[in-house]
């Protein structure tokens, strides 16, 4: 199955009194480069989420953004560890005593405040994450990514019709290239025969005869539209046949191109150039398209 890059994922799970949201997007990127911003509260989940999301995003810029609503028509309660408020109280006010402040109204009012910010001296139910919470976050998770995952795939399937459109369309101007090709060996003969007459010199028949074999050789370019036609071919096979075929499409786009560019270098012959030139197209935009499959 073909997959774009691109793609997006939500997910949303009422547990207790909260409210749990999950987005997920990504660009093409050629690795995983993935971003994670969650409420301090699940930090604790954060390399879980992460080999989730490696598992099913595999390729790709993405972001995931985690939010939690508190839901609750009752406020939270909160708590002081007293023992830990009197240690850094303690500390505080021998530092002031030491450094000369003293303990005016100001100063301890100070003290009081940067008691209360110091970690873990104020604690509330708000912090705590207990097992059914964190399995709710997970299944947030998990649906966010089926969700991003179902849309890389649809935006995939579009991606790979215009694909195989533009394939097709290159063997169309390969077809077409057939009949110029055959008039352009009989102009490139007469040409040169013209010129020799024009010349009034004398020359070995036979000899001329192998040299334009040899000439017209040179400029003959059915290999390359056989293997053009063998790699337009490996390409359906490839995208229709086989997951994660990114970087492999990109691979035979190259080979693909290599056979365009002989036959130009070849070609001789204007109505062709214009063939090749319009194939050329086409493949740039297969280029493009491939760097946002999987």
């Amino acid at each position: 199955m073909i997959k774009s890059m691109t793609g997006f994922g939500k997910s949303e799970i009422n547990i207790s009194n909260r409210k749990i949201t999950v987005e997920t997007r990504s660009l093409n990127g050629k690795q995983l480069d993935l971003s994670v911003k969650l409420p301090a509260r699940y930090r604790q989940f954060e390399y879980e989420i992460r080999n989730r999301a490696a598992k099913v995003l595999q390729r790709g810029k993405t972001d995931i953004f985690i939010t939690v609503e508190n839901t609750a028509s009752k406020p939270t309660t909160a708590s002081i560890n007293t023992e830990l408020f009197g240690a850094y109280a303690q500390q505080l006010m021998a530092l002031s005593s030491q450094s000369g402040l003293g303990m005016s109204s100001e100063v301890y009012a100070m003290i009081l405040s940067s008691v209360m910010r110091m970690p873990e001296v104020v604690s509330s139910d708000v912090d705590s994450v207990d097992e059914e919470e964190g399995a709710a976050l997970m299944k947030a998770v998990d649906e966010a990514l089926a969700a991003h995952d179902k849309f890389r795939e649809q935006e995939g399937a579009i991606l790979i019709a215009d694909l195989l459109h533009r394939v097709d369309l290159i063997q169309g101007y390969k077809q077409s290239v057939i009949p110029y090709e055959e008039r352009r060996t009989e102009v490139i003969r007469k040409r040169i025969l013209d010129q020799l007459a024009q010349l009034s010199v004398n020359y070995d028949a036979n000899r001329l005869e192998q040299e334009m074999i040899f000439y017209l050789e040179k400029l003959d370019i059915t290999e390359e539209k056989v293997r053009l036609d063998k790699h337009c071919d490996y390409f359906r096979e490839v995208a229709t046949g086989e997951d994660s075929v990114g970087r492999k499409l990109g691979f035979v786009a190259q080979e693909m191109g290599r056979e365009i560019n002989t036959m130009g270098s070849k070609a001789n012959d204007s109505e062709i150039q214009i063939l090749v030139v319009k194939m050329k197209d086409e493949l740039e935009k297969i280029k493009e398209q491939v760097l946002n499959i999987l």
